[in-house]
């Protein structure tokens, strides 16, 4: 049987370590067997790597991978939630995500099944979720995107 672990090994990526939330709110919320992850931003060692605007001087590609680093970060809270053991994840809910983006830009989901492919690949048949996309003309810090996720966990 393969576990979480084994397609992380797999496919080579790494749960980053959570990053801390950037005013007076809380990085996850978990009531009863649901946990609210708050919007990750695509931060890397507490780094923003992706700002800018998708579509006028960040490409579709740059909005994938900063969707993807923010997919990952989710995964960071959500592995904190469950201390440790992102197999104790029964089912990603919904998937919100918003992308900072020129006026005229028309392809949020584009950039944002980056961070849906990632959740499945790493939890399988439990990471298939709902999902929002938005586009927006500013985000905090200049952040291309931003992710929120809502996951039930046992």
């Amino acid at each position: 049987m393969c576990t979480i672990d084994d397609r992380l090994s797999d496919l080579g990526i790494e749960i980053p370590e959570v990053n801390h939330p950037q005013g007076n709110y809380l990085s996850y919320v978990r009531t009863g067997s649901l946990v609210f992850v708050a919007g990750q931003g695509p931060r890397q060692n507490g780094q923003l790597l992706y700002k800018g605007t998708v579509g006028h001087n960040l490409s579709v590609e740059d909005g994938q991978a900063a969707a993807r680093l923010c997919a990952l970060n989710v995964l960071g809270q959500l592995k904190h939630a469950c201390e440790g053991d992102l197999g104790r994840i029964v089912k990603m809910v919904r998937v919100g995500g918003l992308v900072r983006c020129a006026d005229d830009f028309e392809e949020q989901a584009r950039v944002l099944n980056a961070a849906s492919d990632l959740i499945c690949e790493v939890l399988g048949h439990a990471g298939k979720h709902a999902r929002i996309s938005f586009g927006t003309n500013a985000l905090p810090s200049g952040m291309a995107v931003e992710i929120e996720a809502i996951a039930e966990v046992d």
